[in-house]
C-alpha cells in the first residue's frame, strides 16, 4: 500500500461536511485555496501558512488539516487554481507561433498578478488538472509539425523557461521600485543612470556601453521586450520543425 504521505493531492478525495446544530462550519479545499491565494497576493507566499490562512476564515490551524494534509499540498492546490485563470481557446488556431505566443503572455499577466507563481513552480513539480490542461495546449500547438516527442517536449520547457525568467526578472524591477518609492523609469533614469553613464565615459567597457547607447529593445514597453526575447525563443524552435510545415 503506498505510504500515504507520498500520495498526491489529486489522488485524495476530498473530505466533505456539512453544517449542523452545534458544529463548525464545513469548509472546501477551493475556499482554503482561494483564502490562501488572497494572503499570498496581499503579502508573499511565506505569510501563507495555515495559522494565517485559518485566521482569515475565522478557525483554526488545526481543523484545516483535515482537508488539505500539508502545507505543500497547500501549494499544489494554490498552483493548479491560478493557471485554472489561464483562459485558452478550446481549440488549436493551427498557428504554432500564435498559440504559443497567446500563451506565453497570459502565463505573463498571471504571473504578475500572482508573483509567488513563478518561484512555487520552478521548485514544485505539480499536475493538478489545470497545469496538465496548460500543458497539453503547449504541446498540441507542435503537435503533427515533425517534432518528435522529445522535440516537442523539450521546446515547451525552452518556452517556459524563458517565460519564467522574464516574469521573475520583470516582478524584480517592480519591486526594487516599489521599495525606492519610484516607478520603473524614474528608478532607472534616477537611481542607475548616473552609475551607467560613469561606467560608458570611462570607456572601458564598450560593448556594454554599446548595449545601453545602440540597443532598441532598451526603450520598449515591458508586454513588447518580452515578446521581442519571446520571438528568439520561437525561432529557434522553427529551426527545427520540418521544411515542408508551413511556419
Amino acid at each position: 500500500m503506498p505510504d500515504e504521505e507520498l500520495i498526491s493531492i489529486w489522488m485524495r478525495p476530498e473530505r466533505r461536511e456539512r453544517s449542523g446544530p452545534g458544529r463548525r462550519p464545513g469548509y472546501s479545499r477551493a475556499q482554503i485555496t482561494r483564502a490562501a491565494v488572497r494572503v499570498a497576493d496581499a503579502e508573499g507566499i511565506d505569510a501563507a501558512t495555515m495559522r494565517r490562512i485559518g485566521g482569515e476564515l475565522g478557525t483554526g490551524a488545526m481543523s484545516l488539516y483535515r482537508y488539505v494534509p500539508s502545507r505543500d499540498d497547500l501549494f499544489d492546490l494554490m498552483i493548479d487554481t491560478v493557471m485554472g485563470e489561464l483562459e485558452l481557446p478550446e481549440k488549436l488556431s493551427g498557428d504554432w507561433r500564435s498559440d504559443l505566443s497567446l500563451l506565453a503572455h497570459r502565463t505573463r499577466a498571471s504571473g504578475l498578478r500572482h508573483p509567488w507563481l513563478i518561484t512555487l513552480l520552478a521548485g514544485r513539480p505539480t499536475l493538478g488538472p489545470n497545469l496538465l490542461r496548460v500543458h497539453e495546449f503547449a504541446l498540441g500547438a507542435l503537435d503533427g509539425l515533425g517534432l518528435d516527442i522529445d522535440e516537442m517536449t523539450g521546446s515547451v520547457g525552452m518556452v517556459n523557461d524563458y517565460v519564467h525568467s522574464a516574469i521573475r526578472r520583470e516582478i524584480g524591477w517592480l519591486e526594487e521600485a516599489r521599495r525606492t518609492g519610484l516607478d520603473p523609469e524614474r528608478w532607472k533614469r534616477d537611481y542607475v543612470g548616473p552609475y551607467v553613464r560613469q561606467v560608458v565615459e570611462s570607456g572601458a567597457y564598450p560593448l556594454f556601453s554599446r548595449s545601453v547607447l545602440e540597443s532598441e529593445t532598451a526603450h520598449l514597453a515591458p508586454a513588447e521586450r518580452f515578446q521581442h526575447g519571446l520571438d528568439r525563443v520561437l525561432n529557434g524552435i522553427g529551426a527545427q520543425i520540418t521544411p515542408d510545415i508551413p511556419r
